[in-house]
């Protein structure tokens, strides 16, 4: 009875993960690709164990099940981190979301049985008279969605609204989970505050919705190599983007972060002085990466190698490409093996 049990839910999913595979087949003609050439912004590559196989998840237009034009996610998959399959369609906005405009940042997460996409959605629609020399304030937003299987397809919480406040022009949205409470990092936009932040919020424990306003962790001028950017008006602001965590092999909580230095885009590092979400934060001295590339995060190969990913160049548009980097954990910080 007791290999009865097991086998039913090894069958329940090996079915689960087939019909994800065939969702996401059935909506695009794949090919492979080699990493130099494949287009991306903030990559972000998921490890799967099941499937003993790299995926890795970019924001794209879609088709909707109706044949209309929509915003997604899809992934490329991989066994050897060089040549990527793809793309498969994992996710599409659907037609009735709070906001429907382009997915930034896309990540996946598996947490309790499921698998989480943390995306950034944006819009068209404004929400404040524009300041001279700056983007538009428009709805920005992370948006938490589920699925059963790492290749979709990704769905909406019942309300389809956003889990950041809507009140903020909030992007980068990341899980992490302390003592067993899930909590969502994300960045709050310079476009609205001139010197972003970092701000955690507790999660719901199926992560359908949030619990409690946001804590500031930092702002980006705590860094002393955050230099900022100057607008023809005067004001400095300082950007924050693509926030990561990562505890070391000595039990230090580091937080990888981008800005820029010297109008290059670079990926910092952040320690909790307690070891603690909550923090306090310091800024490391020594950057990750400075190089004109930036929005990293970090994963494990097969073979218990740990890895950065992020784009570079930053600009121009069109440019950027997923570099991977093996990194070493010293104990207390990181640096690039290479």
């Amino acid at each position: 009875m007791q290999k009865k049990r097991q086998f039913i839910p090894l069958v329940i999913f090996m079915v689960s993960y087939l019909l994800g595979g065939l969702y996401a087949s059935a909506q695009e003609q794949v090919s492979k690709i080699h990493i130099k050439d494949l287009s991306i912004r903030d990559p972000y590559i998921l490890a799967d164990q099941q499937s003993q196989s790299y995926i890795l998840y970019k924001s794209a237009p879609v088709k909707s099940k109706q044949g209309a034009d929509a915003s997604g996610v899809v992934a490329y998959r991989s066994t050897d981190l060089e040549y990527w399959e793809g793309p498969y369609v994992v996710y599409t906005t659907p037609p009735d979301n709070w906001i429907k405009g382009a997915v930034w940042a896309p990540e996946v997460h598996s947490y309790q049985g499921k698998y989480y996409l943390f995306a950034t959605l944006n819009s068209d629609i404004e929400w404040k008279l524009q300041r001279e020399g700056f983007p538009k304030y428009t709805f920005r937003g992370t948006q938490l969605f589920y699925a059963d299987n790492p290749m979709g397809p990704f769905l909406p919480f019942e309300e389809k609204l956003p889990h950041t406040p809507m009140d903020r022009m909030a992007l980068d949205g990341t899980l992490w989970v302390e003592n067993g409470i899930p909590y969502l990092i994300y960045c709050h936009e310079w476009v609205q505050i001139e010197d972003g932040t970092l701000e955690l919020v507790q999660l719901e424990r199926d992560l359908s919705k949030t619990v409690g306003p946001s804590l500031t962790l930092f702002h980006a001028s705590s860094a002393p190599w955050s230099t900022g950017s100057r607008h023809a008006d005067g004001t400095l602001t300082y950007v924050t983007d693509g926030c990561f965590l990562y505890r070391t092999r000595t039990g230090k909580l580091l937080m990888i972060w981008s800005s820029f230095k010297a109008g290059s885009y670079a990926i910092g590092i952040a320690e909790s002085t307690t070891g603690k979400l909550t923090g306090p934060w310091i800024q490391q001295e020594k950057l990750l990466f400075d190089q004109n590339g930036g929005h990293g995060m970090l994963f494990k190969t097969f073979d218990g190698r740990l890895m950065l990913t992020f784009h570079s160049p930053n600009s121009p548009s069109g440019e950027e490409r997923a570099k991977i980097y093996e990194v070493i954990d010293t104990g207390n910080t990181l640096v690039l093996k290479d």
